[in-house]
């Protein structure tokens, strides 16, 4: 009898049945597991959440703020694991990665595979969504991920913008509804937010 660990898991075999040929496949099989487990734990890949809507009389559509909450699903990697919930990760957030890699906005582990993976978001990378975008896929944010992919993307409140001819200041701009109104006095015209939708892209 022979015993060797496959796919994670301890295995029994009683030779001959198997022969150094089977159990050199196996063995393949299992680097080529733990291999896949590897990079999706490790390998950093960015993925850029793009913005597209149709501005009225508005301009700079941007996230407000170190606490502004970007609420994403997420999938694991390794497992493919789908959030069933909405989950938020601001600027504010900080949490240590293993081995002093630095930190991430979000670190947790997989609750289907147990793995430890983690999304950080780029301050760098913000841009605010302009007059001239509108109608436009554009790259507003990006996120640096450990294992986790954005999947989906729920904008709610937290947003501000200007008017496009007055810069009219306007805070507060909930988007959940995907569309929002309101009234530029200086301009004497409407302004507005429309189907508002969403990609992501891998950078």
């Amino acid at each position: 009898m022979a015993t060797f660990y496959h796919l994670g898991k301890l295995c029994h075999v009683t030779l001959p049945s198997w022969t150094e040929d089977s159990l050199r496949r196996v063995c393949r099989l299992d680097f080529l597991y733990c291999r896949k487990a590897i990079t999706a734990r490790d390998v950093m890949v960015k993925f850029a959440l793009q913005l597209k809507a149709n501005l009225e009389n508005i301009t700079r559509l941007r996230p407000v703020g170190d606490d502004f909450r970007w609420f994403l699903k997420l999938k694991c990697g390794n497992c493919g694991e789908l959030s069933d919930k909405w989950q938020y990760i601001t600027l504010m957030d900080s949490v240590p990665l293993k081995g002093g890699r630095g930190s991430a906005s979000m670190v947790q582990k997989c609750k289907l595979c147990s793995r430890e993976n983690s999304i950080d978001i780029l301050r760098i990378s913000l841009q605010p969504y302009n007059a001239e975008d509108s109608e436009h896929f554009k790259t507003i944010v990006e996120f640096e991920c450990r294992g986790l992919e954005p999947v989906d993307f729920q904008p709610q409140a937290g947003f501000a913008a200007e008017g496009a001819e007055t810069g009219t200041p306007f805070g507060d701009i909930n988007l959940q509804e995907k569309d929002w109104t309101d009234y530029d006095e200086k301009a004497q015209e409407s302004v507005g937010i429309y189907e508002v939708t969403h990609q992501f892209k891998k950078c």
